[in-house]
C-alpha cells in the first residue's frame, strides 16, 4: 500500500447541518475555519442548503472537533 492509499482509507465525509448562516459570507467563513483545521481535507458551506460536506482524516480529527470549531466559528451544528 502506498502512502496514498493508507492516507485514503481514513478518509471520512460528513454533512453537518448548520443553524446561525446569514449571508454567503458567514458560509465562506465557517469553510475557511474548517478547512484550516489539522486534519480536514475540504470543507464546503452552502448558505442555501444551511449545511456543510466536511471530508477529513479521522485519525487526526473527530467529528466532535469539527462540531466544535462549528460552534467556536459563531454557528450550531447537528
Amino acid at each position: 500500500m502506498n502512502d496514498s492509499d493508507e492516507h485514503m482509507a481514513t478518509t471520512t465525509s460528513k454533512t453537518f447541518i448548520v443553524r446561525g448562516f446569514h449571508c454567503n459570507g458567514c458560509a465562506d467563513n465557517l469553510s475557511s475555519a474548517l478547512s484550516n483545521m489539522d486534519g480536514v481535507i475540504r470543507a464546503r458551506a452552502d448558505y442555501d442548503e444551511g449545511r456543510v460536506e466536511v471530508r477529513f482524516d479521522a485519525d487526526r480529527v473527530s467529528k466532535q472537533d469539527i462540531r466544535d470549531r462549528i460552534s467556536a466559528t459563531g454557528f450550531e451544528a447537528n
